[in-house]
């Protein structure tokens, strides 16, 4: 058992490495290393995601935990008094129960459109109910460190002015990266080398936070709201930033 803790643990720090580009003795992998002894939490499964400078354990991740440790079960309730449907406002309370004596470990979880990412705004409910799961599977099994569904997103979109309003749209060539102007580009390359981002992710977030199929189709005003946006959110909440632009991954690679 303690060779198989340590084969995963050493996989875990070379994944990490490769992912994140983390330094041989970066302090995040003595921590990761810890992860994986403690919890046996794996990177390659998904269990576990870095944002900027701290770890965050998954749903998936959780919930192989209760597994691997035999959870007897869980409970979940919507708590209606807390809970605003027309406003798309949702609480839940979660009991997870560790073996058929236990007397439950109870977690909370509340989810609107102020505080999800735009990309699953509609489905409040759900990220709600599975707050209030992470939380109560957190306390359950010692886990300190935040599930990434519970970080909220609280950036609002960059208003426009009447007078930009007014000007007509200005489509923007985006064969050569020119992202609507060789001074809106180089600030965003700015952005993004500056706070670290995946230009990719940044700009399947940027066709999102514009409303267009592809960037070619977004006007210059579009483009340069979303640049002061993205500046703005790195500054206050990069970690929610990075958790938004991971969202798009899964739907990369084809996940659910």
């Amino acid at each position: 058992m303690r060779n198989q803790t340590n084969v995963l643990s050493r996989r875990n720090c070379r994944l990490a490495r490769e992912k994140w580009n983390l330094e041989p003795k970066h302090p995040l992998l003595a921590t990761l290393k810890r992860l994986s002894e403690d919890f046996k939490l794996s990177v390659l499964a998904g269990d576990l995601i870095l944002l900027q400078t701290n770890w965050y354990v998954t749903h998936a991740g959780l919930l192989r935990i209760a597994r691997r440790n035999r959870c007897s079960g869980m409970r979940v309730r919507f708590i209606r008094e807390l809970s605003d449907t027309a406003a798309r406002r949702f609480a839940f309370q979660a009991t997870v129960f560790k073996s058929k004596n236990c007397k439950g470990f109870v977690g909370y979880g509340d989810a609107d459109p102020s505080n999800v990412s735009p990309r699953v705004h509609g489905a409040e409910l759900r990220v709600a109910e599975t707050r209030a799961v992470n939380r109560a599977l957190r306390k359950a099994y010692g886990i300190g460190i935040c599930s990434v569904e519970e970080i909220g997103s609280f950036a609002e979109p960059v208003p426009f002015s009447q007078e930009s309003k007014k000007l007509p749209p200005q489509p923007i060539n985006t064969n050569n990266g020119n992202f609507g102007g060789p001074k809106v580009r180089d600030r965003l390359c700015q952005l993004i080398r500056h706070h670290q981002l995946d230009p990719n992710l940044v700009k399947s977030y940027a066709v999102d936070y514009c409303g267009c199929k592809t960037l070619r189709e977004a006007s210059r005003e579009q483009v340069e709201g979303f640049v002061a946006h993205l500046a703005d959110w790195a500054e206050k909440d990069p970690d929610a930033l990075l958790c938004q632009l991971n969202s798009y991954l899964s739907g990369k690679e084809g996940a659910a």
